[in-house]
């Protein structure tokens, strides 16, 4: 068997302006001013430490970030629920991300979940609203709400994958499938292969520099996709 550890934003589906609208909202509620500065986008930052990163960017006291980081990340995958709409109208679909999604859960031999820098309740809702569910077994997925330093979601995923399926789980038969710099770190010191895909901010030349297993363009071909699954496992 092999883990597949699908990466969400930028490859899978991408929501615009949707997440840096929560950010903000949740920002002005909290803090009672506007947000100037918004964390970079597409690098795939936990969100915890994205929303720390924000404070401090928009020169929030230091006595009182760890206070607001956690009522902010509590109250983000609400805000994103409530902005649904926009998240549907704003967003899209990446390139052939249905059909690769489909070619994996359909493989016997595969077990595809979803690491990524979003909280759990965020990333349903995310996948939820595209259609994208039933293609992953969410409850053995690596989240940022398990823990805010990435690589270790590996791990995270793995544990709950063995328990569920009853088969160990290593770096030898784990792949990540990602566009950013972060994926790409998080299977190196996590222990999975990597496929980056150059969908999102990130290019083929520093993906590949980073130290991906293999760089593709896009998800357009899913007979291509699980043949990388397969060789890089």
């Amino acid at each position: 068997m092999i883990l597949v550890l699908w990466d969400i934003d930028r490859t899978l589906l991408y929501v615009g302006e949707t997440d840096r609208l929560v950010y903000r909202e949740v920002f002005r509620a909290l803090v009672g001013r506007a947000a100037t500065a918004l964390p970079a986008r597409g690098t795939g930052v936990t969100m915890p430490l994205a929303v720390r990163e924000l404070l401090s960017a928009n020169d929030v006291p230091t006595s009182s970030i760890d206070h607001l980081a956690g009522q902010m990340v509590d109250r983000l995958p609400g805000e994103l629920l409530r902005h649904q709409e926009a998240l549907l109208r704003d967003g899209r679909l990446m390139p052939g991300a249905v059909e690769a999604l489909k070619a994996v859960h359909k493989d016997p031999q595969l077990v595809p979940t979803i690491v990524t820098g979003n909280l759990r309740e965020s990333a349903e809702i995310k996948l939820s609203a595209f259609g994208l569910a039933g293609f992953v077994d969410t409850a053995i997925g690596g989240y940022a709400s398990d823990d805010s330093h990435r690589p270790a979601l590996v791990s995270i995923a793995q544990d709950k994958a063995e328990t569920t399926y009853g088969h160990p789980f290593t770096r030898e038969n784990t792949v990540i499938i990602g566009d950013s710099l972060q994926d790409v770190r998080t299977g190196q010191e996590g222990g999975a292969r990597v496929i980056a895909v150059t969908s999102g901010t990130t290019s083929a030349q520093a993906l590949t520099e980073a130290g991906a297993d293999h760089v593709i363009e896009d998800l357009t071909d899913p007979v291509q996709v699980l043949s990388l699954i397969h060789s890089r496992a």
